[in-house]
């Protein structure tokens, strides 16, 4: 392996949406799995903005207001804290678009589906920082064409961002973290396999029930996000501290 498992330990951390449900952010998907009558894989598409962009921009402009009615929770400031406290090589990827990790202190993180607090042009490519609601009239500021910005989300259909940087993290981690994950949408779901493969020495998730991946992980902790991953933050510092 590489230097970093001669030296402190590297540890990566990934989570999903049950960490953020935790902090009462609405997850916009019925028990029936639709949305105003749409499923959401028919407002989070390339096709869906092409066809219907007046009610994509509205879900995520929705989706952008829930944002500013909650704050984050235990479980957000725990992994803020282990990235502060962290000797080795620390990295923090998520699968939720929301900014609670940010607010909470963190800081080595990647966004795998998009960032709902920024928006980009489909024309020019150019990207910027938007909190507020995004029309389908609003021009982009770079080239000034109207009808081509949209939320810096990865829709149905799109790659994942970052994936280079995170296989090479995954590759190197002797600390595998999964917390409040479906264990159901790739590429997120095998990155324990991959972690594991490459001489990851613990392998841990953190979810409320079982999930579809929990068979490759070692160790588990069942309960919400909020309680169970400070205590865990908690032990595996105490673990890694000098003696």
């Amino acid at each position: 392996m590489t230097a970093s498992r001669s030296g402190p330990p590297s540890l990566v951390v990934l989570t999903g949406a049950g960490i953020s449900v935790e902090s009462g952010l609405p997850t916009f998907r019925g028990a029936d799995g639709l949305w105003e009558g749409y499923r959401l894989e028919e407002v989070a598409s390339p096709q869906a903005f092409r066809r219907m962009p007046e009610k994509v921009q509205r879900f995520y402009n929705l989706r952008r207001a829930a944002l500013k009615t909650v704050i984050p929770n235990a479980a957000h400031a725990a992994l803020a804290n282990l990235e502060r406290e962290w000797p080795g090589e620390f990295l923090l990827i998520t699968q939720n678009v929301d900014d609670l990790h940010e607010r909470a202190g963190s800081r080595k993180l990647l966004h795998l589906h998009g960032e709902l607090l920024k928006v980009r042009c489909e024309g020019c490519g150019a990207g910027k920082s938007w909190a507020n609601d995004l029309e389908i009239t609003t021009p982009c500021p770079a080239c000034h064409v109207s009808g081509r910005m949209r939320p810096d989300i990865v829709w149905f259909g799109e790659m994942p961002f970052h994936m280079d940087e995170i296989m090479e993290a995954l590759t190197r981690t002797d600390i595998f973290l999964c917390i409040g994950t479906s264990g159901v949408v790739y590429p997120a779901a095998g990155f324990v396999e991959t972690a594991a493969k490459h001489g990851a020495r613990r392998c841990i998730e953190v979810n409320v029930e079982k999930t579809a991946i929990s068979p490759f992980f070692k160790e588990q902790r069942i309960g919400p996000a909020a309680v169970e991953v400070p205590k865990l933050v908690e032990q595996i510092l105490n673990q890694t501290a000098p003696r």
